[in-house]
């Protein structure tokens, strides 16, 4: 298969652009990726703001002139899982934006917050929080420490690898109805009029008022598409349980483990993932939310849930025994 191109039309503009494609990607492919389409969108819708007066570029409005598709990275034969690509962006002064984009699309992050039943629900005394401890090859790290991060799938529970081996190691199978979206409680509207400019902040256009930016974190628009909700997630316990969890995190692994538990207190959060990004977005939501007093008072676990857990740590603990 060689190299080729087509003509797309832009939505939210009217124009065409030329797309080149490798050898390996066919045009229906990079159409039916669900992050190139919502990257395109958002991109053309924000660019069409432009045709405002009140816009910051609207003497010169910047234009897609042609994107180049780079590179593929499949998941299995048949998926597509990133794409890099180069989109040129100018304007008629020859005025250039950045325009290399990893894309892979959206994920979620979630604060696990378990406190024992015997402290006090309305403080934050003993409050602890579960971190995932994977190989992160970008980061070039074997072990690096995080808050939990994949997806909301079909059947609403939180999913992923992450997800698998907390279900795993702690019977904790998350529900969406038991997570509490931050980012939408924070919702930081008026950053998305942003592209005013100063002597035009007061001017209202109703049907171009805002970038259409997802309620999220953007761990790294310079280069990479990615947004990340996060939620909350928090649980008191008993304690037993509580430190059942906090001993088998601190136990022996299967050698090989790729992925493994760790349990840190709340307000260690900031040190203990001071190189992650989205956890320190999740600690700063928290803690924002927190004084503000928008986030809920801190459920008990489900007595089905506990007697599920209270059997998978001591199938844990034998399984760790005979190690």
């Amino acid at each position: 298969m060689s190299a080729s191109s087509f003509n797309y039309f832009l939505p939210n503009i009217n124009g065409v652009v030329k797309i080149s494609l490798p050898s390996d990607l066919t045009e229906e492919e990079l159409l039916n990726f669900p992050a190139f389409v919502k990257w395109i969108t958002t991109l053309t819708r924000s660019l069409a703001l432009q045709n405002s007066k009140a816009h910051k570029f609207n003497s010169s409005p910047y234009k897609i002139e042609k994107i180049d598709v780079q590179s593929i990275v499949r998941f299995g034969p048949d998926k597509v899982g990133f794409i890099k690509i180069q989109a040129t962006i100018k304007n008629e002064r020859g005025e250039w934006i950045p325009g290399a984009v990893f894309l892979r699309g959206g994920s979620v992050a979630m604060l696990m917050i378990l406190q024992p039943d015997d402290a006090k629900a309305s403080t934050e005394d003993d409050k602890w929080v579960i971190l995932t401890v994977q190989p992160r090859v970008a980061a070039g790290s074997l072990a690096f420490a995080e808050i939990p991060a994949g997806m909301i799938d079909n059947s609403n529970s939180f999913t992923g690898t992450a997800a698998n081996e907390i279900a795993e190691e702690t019977d904790i199978k998350v529900m969406e109805e038991e997570l509490i979206n931050m980012s939408a409680l924070a919702a930081p509207q008026s950053t998305t009029t942003d592209w005013k400019s100063s002597t035009a902040r007061g001017i209202k256009d109703p049907e171009t008022e805002t970038e259409p930016l997802e309620i999220a974190t953007y761990p790294s628009p310079g280069a990479c598409d990615e947004y990340i909700p996060t939620f909350l997630y928090q649980k008191r316990l008993p304690r037993d349980i509580l430190n059942a969890l906090r001993d088998r995190e601190t136990g022996l692994h299967a050698e090989g483990e790729k992925i493994t538990l760790k349990l840190v207190r709340l307000e260690n959060l900031w040190r203990e993932c001071s190189r992650d990004g989205k956890s320190l977005a999740a600690f700063a939501l928290y803690e924002g939310l927190r004084k503000e007093g928008k986030i809920p008072k801190i459920e008990e676990l489900s007595a089905e849930k506990l007697g599920d857990m209270r059997t998978k740590l001591a199938q844990k603990n034998n399984d760790v025994a005979k190690m």
